[in-house]
């Protein structure tokens, strides 16, 4: 069996290189600040998902000052709907630090952007070798997937990671770290998929041990994950005759934090809805809805019972509380969940535009 020769990928990238709105053109030098916010954007979600929020969110904040001077509510906004909202108050943070510490341009190695906030292992690896040309390992889930399968790794992740990051490194070019990235980025998404790999394609099958022995679907080995218990609680849509909603923000730090909702019960495994009133923003008739809305967070699922209600026109919001009106509710930083909940009140479209 022959060994894998990172010129072999690189052939193959440089004829089936993705188009994609943040990746420099052959011969271009990439932008680290589109670099960086993709692969934030990228972490967890799908490039599918994330390109027509990459592109209005770079029309928003064109560069890394524009972001940095952007207020905190208006990045949320932005990001509303991308989930694990944690990763926009970082973006937001390291482009404050990059503007207050670095004069508007980021570090050009691993140890300097891991310096930076809300940068990691991976983000550090991928802005370093695609930005700055560095020879820096990438190690995201499609990587693991093809290096797992080429080598038969064996152990499972993530313990395993440290000895993918090695084989990457082993096999990493001098003179085209980045592109080297990029490619085995795209080989995971679109040949050595996690079902159905289209082997038969890659310019790796020939010293694929995993391919060579059938076994290429049964890698990674992953270790196996405990589910989280369904946490149940109420959610009140509360509407003034004129049209506006009582909105709340989440506290800065935890789960969601800094984004909008309607007010909500606490979220716990033991929630009794039969005392759902006691945790309404205000005294009034409340109208159960059904079904409830249910929503998969990463470590648990969820399931809200929503109430609606009528207020009126001139009635002054709850302290904490806000009423916003109807036509405002685009630019609140509104998470999926809650866009569920006021979907399912009658009091938003997802066919609307953010």
């Amino acid at each position: 069996m022959t060994s894998p020769a990172a010129a072999d990928l690189l052939a193959w990238y440089d004829r089936h290189r993705r188009a994609l709105p943040w990746r420099a053109l052959p011969g271009e030098r990439a932008d680290p600040y589109r670099v960086w916010a993709s692969e934030i954007m990228l972490q967890q979600t799908t490039v599918t998902a994330v390109r027509p929020y990459y592109e209005r969110f770079m029309a928003r904040f064109p560069t890394v000052a524009a972001l940095a001077a952007a207020p905190s509510e208006e990045v949320m906004q932005a990001w509303a709907g991308l989930g694990y909202y944690s990763r926009a108050r970082n973006l937001h943070a390291c482009a404050m630090a990059v503007m207050a510490d670095h004069r508007g341009r980021f570090p050009d190695t691993e140890d300097g952007l891991r310096a930076l906030p809300g940068i990691g292992a991976y983000t550090a690896g991928a802005v370093a070798a695609i930005a700055f040309d560095r020879p820096a390992a990438a190690v995201d889930g499609n990587v693991e997937r093809v290096m797992t399968r080429l080598f038969a790794i064996e152990d499972l992740l993530p313990g395993a990671r440290p000895l993918v990051r090695e084989r990457v490194m082993e096999m990493m070019p001098p003179d085209r770290p980045g592109d080297f990235a990029q490619a085995l980025m795209d080989l995971g998404a679109t040949l050595c998929t996690p079902r159905n790999p289209a082997c038969g394609l890659c310019p790796w099958r020939e010293p694929c041990v995993a391919r060579s022995e059938g076994t290429q679907e049964s890698f990674p080995r992953k270790a196996a994950k405990k589910a989280g218990a369904t946490r149940y609680g109420a959610a009140f849509v509360l509407s003034r005759q004129d049209g506006a909603l009582l909105l709340r923000t989440r506290p800065p730090k935890g789960l969601l934090g800094g984004m909008a909702e309607v007010p909500t019960s606490e979220w716990r495994a033991d929630y009794e809805l039969d005392g759902a009133a006691q945790d309404a923003p205000v005294v009034t008739r409340w109208r159960e809805l059904a079904p409830p809305v249910r929503h998969v967070f990463t470590h648990f699922p969820l399931e809200l019972t929503v109430f609606t209600a009528r207020a009126p026109a001139g009635m002054a919001a709850p302290p904490g509380m806000r009423f916003t009106p109807a036509a405002g509710l685009g630019t609140e930083p509104l998470s999926s969940v809650m866009l569920k909940v006021l979907e399912l009140a009658g009091a938003y479209s997802s066919s609307k535009t953010r």
